[in-house]
């Protein structure tokens, strides 16, 4: 029987299939290099693309919040604006309540009764004057109890006053405005205001 040797055969087969093998692996590694490349690539640039995104976000929310603080200051003005207005309607609405009061306080007052000082805290006012005599001060006091615009009279204090006559005295007493009259007067300054 003749003898085949294929030794040499199997050896330039495993030779070229290793030189395959060789050559995919190179392609294989090539490839997966371009990939990992063009991956990074992309992941770079989505990253840029994102740092221009948030630069212009940034750039946007600065201006908005220069527009907050603006909005802010406008508020704040306009609530100032406010305030001054209603103290100047409180004002032109209690204006004619001071002439009321003092009408009503010289109604109250009789022949041989003057005032020589006013003042006005609050709701209470105190009110000094000389009288020719006591029965004037209580007629001056009953006038005040029964007025709309005052109410509850106190005195504080009297003292004789011979050089304004025998039975002259200086007195001194409190007497609170009354809230009800208060507030409808300023109902009926704002109702004349409103048809004006």
């Amino acid at each position: 029987m003749a003898k085949i040797n294929l030794l040499p055969w199997r050896q330039e087969y495993r030779a070229q299939k290793q030189k395959e093998f060789q050559q995919v692996a190179t392609l294989v590694v090539i490839a997966a290099g371009f990939s990992v490349f063009m991956w990074m690539k992309t992941v770079d640039s989505q990253i840029a693309n994102q740092n221009e995104r948030n630069q212009v976000l940034q750039s946007e929310i600065t201006a908005l919040n220069r527009q907050v603080a603006e909005i802010k200051d406008l508020k704040k003005r306009r609530q100032e604006l406010i305030d001054r207005m209603r103290v100047i309607q409180e004002l032109q609405g209690n204006r004619p309540l001071s002439v009321r009061y003092f009408d009503e306080m010289v109604r109250a007052a009789p022949e041989g009764l003057w005032l020589t000082h006013l003042k006005r805290s609050g709701n209470t006012m105190q009110i000094s004057g000389v009288a020719e005599s006591n029965n004037r001060v209580s007629s001056f006091m009953r006038s005040l109890d029964q007025s709309e615009w005052y109410e509850s009279p106190n005195l504080t204090g009297v003292t004789a006053k011979p050089e304004f006559g025998e039975q002259a005295s200086a007195f001194e007493m409190t007497v609170n405005v009354s809230k009800r009259k208060k507030a409808e007067g300023q109902e009926d300054a704002d109702g004349k205001g409103e048809g004006a």
